[in-house]
């Protein structure tokens, strides 16, 4: 595994971009110099495999920049890709000495680490950084069960906005932006990276973003620069009805 320089390696935890939905989002200022102390940062650059399914996992992890992909191969040499590691979200399982997934770069890809041990001894003098990883569990497995509505009843075109709507609200989330109906942010996966994350052609992503496009629920700056005019009609257009009660 690669460590790289990091820009924010020398920035404390208080001022960290993720600090409000991390696993150290509860914690108390005395709290936060004990995690200082034993953090470390490491950079994969795209297409870098963080860590391969079954191998030892001495460190846990939150991802700062970014994105990552979960994926699991079958006996057959079949890979499948079960999820997608955002910026906040947790990597590794305190209690777990191996990986599940394999972990895979698919952009540059910036975490900041722990040793898994000192972490899970952390934990137990630290209530608040166990409270939150409980409510990120829940909230990951809030989203496992809204992925398989995704992948098993939703069409191409609800797929497609779907995702579009989870990656702009939970960048929205991160930036703290205000409640506007617009939103901007650069897509981080190719069009071939959600054709397999939603279980697609690569001809009908294409072709369901042009048509996104075209109609007017979003708009494109390049491949990757994502405009959505109005929040409320992309999420319209995801199939759900709850209220947009979308995993975010």
């Amino acid at each position: 595994m690669t460590s790289k320089d990091f820009p924010l390696a020398n920035i404390d935890c208080g001022d960290c971009p993720i600090r409000h939905r991390a696993v150290c989002a509860r914690c108390e200022p005395d709290e936060l110099q004990t995690l200082e102390a034993i953090k470390f940062y490491r950079t994969f650059e795209a297409g870098q495999t963080v860590v391969w399914a079954g191998d030892a996992m001495d460190f846990v992890a939150s991802v700062v920049e970014g994105i990552a992909t979960l994926s699991q191969t079958m006996e057959d040499g079949r890979t499948q890709m079960v999820g997608l590691l955002l910026p906040s979200d947790f990597v590794g399982r305190p209690g777990r000495e191996t990986a599940a997934y394999d972990v895979t770069a698919t952009s540059r890809l910036t975490m900041c680490c722990f040793r898994r041990k000192p972490f899970e001894e952390l934990m137990g003098r630290t209530p608040h950084i166990g409270q939150r990883l409980l409510e990120m569990t829940l909230d990951e497995l809030d989203a496992a069960r809204e992925w398989m509505l995704l992948l098993g009843r939703k069409t191409a075109r609800e797929k497609i906005a779907s995702l579009l709507a989870i990656i702009a609200r939970r960048d929205a989330t991160l930036k703290l932006a205000s409640d506007s109906r617009s939103i901007v942010f650069d897509l981080p996966l190719t069009r071939e990276a959600m054709a397999d994350y939603l279980g697609l052609t690569l001809e009908t992503v294409s072709r369901q973003v042009s048509a996104l496009r075209r109609d007017g629920v979003i708009e494109l700056e390049g491949k990757r620069h994502v405009v959505v005019p109005d929040m409320e009609r992309l999420l319209g257009e995801t199939g759900d009805d709850t209220d947009g009660g979308m995993l975010i």
